[in-house]
């Protein structure tokens, strides 16, 4: 039996911090959570800030259309927004309705992924480097996608062993990869610069960096234990307005997008390559070291600040 939306009772929680409650208590991932609240409120907005509780069928139906004809959004696009609604008027409103199961959704056109030979991977390579290159070799050499590979912690590389292990990755699942041996020194020399960096920020009153759900509750003053640091650490540190502390946050992704599409177009590729391109070139794990050889150190970027 279907039930009826309620209208807002006054004194409750605002519909987006209730939303925000649902998803954290069901722990999706912070960037669910913000693609969900910002569709929940394009569709308020859509409808001229009216409470989806008054809403139905009808207006979800007419905003997801609208996604489509008037923004000609990709269906993945679409698919999204309505997965939000749902969440909204299912876990949120607590609305049982039966035709939630019956809104049309939007079919993914089957699209084949962009492969580089390998003379092009080198070529791409070859014009990489500082952290971008390294970054680029764990993508390639060890299938991470781009978050994965800025995500790393100190931790979680295992020379030793020569495995990475992946922290929360797609589906919030996690797994062990292969450390490439073509990156492994240049990954140590990188991780030696990285802890100079940090034990000058902890001097400095800062060195710390955000730790995964309430581990900065739980462990006195983790977050600025060398395990925990960023293995790509971003240039600039910012202040936390709560804490007063000063912190780094990873690099952020559009550094190393930025870089390799550039490095693309200064090798002549006309392909459209991307950082998720090197997750499609799985040959990588048995290419020769001397193949991927790291370029001279070029100083590609400014220095830590």
């Amino acid at each position: 039996m279907d039930i009826p939306p309620q209208p807002p009772v006054l004194g409750e929680p605002k519909l987006l911090d209730r939303a925000r409650d649902e998803l954290r208590k069901r722990h999706y991932s912070p960037r669910t959570e913000e693609a969900y609240l910002s569709w929940i409120t394009r569709y308020i907005r859509f409808h001229r800030m009216r409470h989806p509780a008054e809403m139905a069928r009808s207006e979800v139906e007419a905003f997801l259309s609208s996604l489509a004809v008037d923004r000609n959004v990709a269906a993945s696009t679409q698919n999204q927004a309505l997965a939000a609604l749902l969440f909204l008027y299912r876990d949120v409103l607590g609305v049982g309705l039966s035709w939630l199961n019956d809104v049309v959704r939007a079919k993914k056109p089957k699209r084949l992924p962009v492969v580089l030979t390998r003379k092009e991977i080198q070529a791409v390579l070859g014009n990489l480097y500082g952290q971008n290159w390294i970054a680029a070799m764990l993508m390639y050499g060890a299938g991470l996608r781009l978050l994965e590979a800025l995500r790393l912690r100190v931790k979680e590389i295992d020379f030793g062993y020569r495995q990475i292990t992946v922290r929360q990755g797609k589906g919030n699942k996690d797994r062990v990869t292969v450390l490439p041996g073509a990156v492994e020194n240049r990954l140590k020399l990188h991780l030696e610069e990285v802890r100079i960096r940090h034990e000058k920020d902890l001097k400095e009153g800062g060195g710390c960096v955000t730790l995964p759900g309430r581990l900065d509750v739980k462990l006195s003053d983790a977050n600025r234990q060398w395990c925990w640091q960023w293995v790509f650490p971003a240039f600039r540190k910012y202040r936390d307005p709560k804490s007063g502390l000063l912190f780094r946050h990873h690099l952020y992704e559009t550094v190393l997008q930025r870089a390799v599409k550039d490095a693309a177009a200064a090798a002549g590729i006309s392909k459209r390559v991307t950082c998720h391109t090197f997750r499609h070139n799985a040959d990588s794990r048995i290419m020769p070291t001397r193949f991927l050889s790291p370029p001279i150190f070029q100083a590609d970027q400014p220095s830590f600040s």
